[in-house]
């Protein structure tokens, strides 16, 4: 009978590159957490520019993308082109679309991400390695694509701690290290 070792009794993040993968993705989706909690309701159809989404949008925008890459990379047959990009995401994320209020968005965020350690707990760490063809028709591993969309969703957390500044709050990861 085997027996796991003191460190991963210890540091259970360390058992398999997937749980220290999920867990860097955990750490910035409660970062986006953390700063959607800190804008107020009213100000969610804020945008810097016309140009630019509203907070509502670019909360819809993270999870339709992560939502489409969890479906999509806990497949055996992982195409990310097998339809054009907006197909692919409504495919995966109508139900992020039907979330309005900050209530709903912020229940979605952190349900998604249960959602999405689940699935690729079952896919496995093998199931990781494989490849898969990209946007661009290149072949990539779905570890390359999984860190990709975690990097996406660390822009994004960025973005809200800038419109947060541009509507006079204190950023949400600028008040934990402040210790307000």
């Amino acid at each position: 009978m085997a027996r796991k070792s003191k460190s991963k009794e210890k540091y259970p993040h360390l058992e398999s590159f997937l749980e220290e993968t999920l867990e860097a993705w955990r750490d910035v989706r409660s970062g986006i957490i953390s700063e959607v909690e800190n804008i107020p309701e009213d100000k969610f159809d804020f945008r810097p520019t016309p140009e630019m989404r509203s907070v509502r949008e670019l909360i819809w925008h993270i999870l339709e993308v992560s939502m489409m890459m969890t479906g999509e990379l806990t497949r055996p047959d992982t195409n990310m082109k097998r339809m054009p990009w907006p197909d692919l995401l409504e495919k995966y994320a109508s139900a992020a679309y039907q979330a309005k209020s900050k209530r709903e968005l912020l229940d979605i965020l952190a349900s998604q991400m249960d959602d999405a350690e689940r699935k690729f707990r079952a896919a496995g760490d093998l199931a990781l390695w494989q490849f898969m063809e990209r946007f661009d028709g290149l072949p990539g591993t779905k570890i390359q694509w999984l860190h990709h969309g975690i990097s996406q969703e660390m822009y994004h957390r960025g973005q809200l701690t800038v419109y947060a500044r541009l509507m006079g709050l204190v950023p949400a990861l600028t008040r934990m290290i402040q210790g307000m």
